[in-house]
């Protein structure tokens, strides 16, 4: 059987980000068949054993992962044609009053990275983690995670029309998944969606004859945008999973 880089394997399997794995790697803290390895590029037989150690599993638990409620105008991503970058907003001061812990410590910013997109003019619940394991959950080629969105449109919104958002679009050539979405009020949709092409929402509705006016993401997984004000920030709380 071919054997396959170690980091790779640690990614497929859910243990950590490739990049991370890296990391583990060099210092040592990764063993497989219970030999510890800190080569990097080591390629291993897929079925191997992998194990972290007690230091590698202490570095994941201080590892932290943050809700902001993203305002239109700020990028999520690396800053562009002058837009603020969204981890910009991650200050002491712009930190909601009601999330008690952890401390912000500056280290907090180090290696945090959006786990998915939001388009520079829509708002809502934009997620940075410093956890690769969060990413690949939420952003992953086989994630299957849900992402619910409030949309105002413009134009009329027929029983065919929605049947049509709901399964039957194409994008990029290639057929989207099955998504729900439903009229909430005389301009109002929901969508809830289990994958994020580049602008989806605004492409599959611009597909039917529908503008965009207004996009807001209120919930990922299981964890919901909440009363977290427009520009502020939490930490994702021990209790909550996506």
């Amino acid at each position: 059987m071919e054997k396959i880089r170690l980091s790779k394997i640690m990614a497929d399997r859910g243990m950590c980000s490739r990049r991370e794995a890296d990391r583990y790697i060099e210092q040592g803290l990764v063993k497989v068949d219970g030999q510890p390895v800190n080569v990097l590029g080591t390629r291993i037989d897929p079925s191997a054993q992998i194990e972290l150690t007690a230091e590698a599993s202490k570095q994941q638990k201080r590892q932290v992962t943050i809700l902001l409620n993203k305002p239109v105008g700020v990028v999520s991503g690396q800053a562009e044609k002058g837009y603020k970058p969204a981890i910009d907003l991650v200050r002491p001061e712009s930190r909601f009053g009601d999330d008690a812990s952890p401390r912000f410590r500056r280290d907090h910013l180090k290696g945090l990275a959006p786990a998915g997109r939001l388009d520079i003019d829509s708002t809502g619940l934009l997620i940075l983690t410093q956890d690769g394991r969060i990413a690949r959950r939420l952003i992953g080629e086989h994630s299957d995670v849900e992402k619910e969105y409030l949309v105002r449109v413009e134009g009329n919104v027929s029983a065919a029309i929605l049947a049509k958002l709901c399964f039957g679009l194409e994008l990029d050539g290639k057929p989207l998944r099955r998504a729900r979405v439903e009229r909430l009020n005389e301009d109002q949709l929901r969508f809830v969606l289990k994958e994020g092409k580049k602008r989806q929402i605004r492409r599959m509705c611009d597909a039917v004859g529908l503008k965009v006016t207004g996009l807001k993401r209120v919930r990922i997984g299981q964890v919901r945008l909440g009363k977290l004000p427009e520009g502020q920030w939490r930490y994702l709380r021990p209790d909550e999973d996506f």
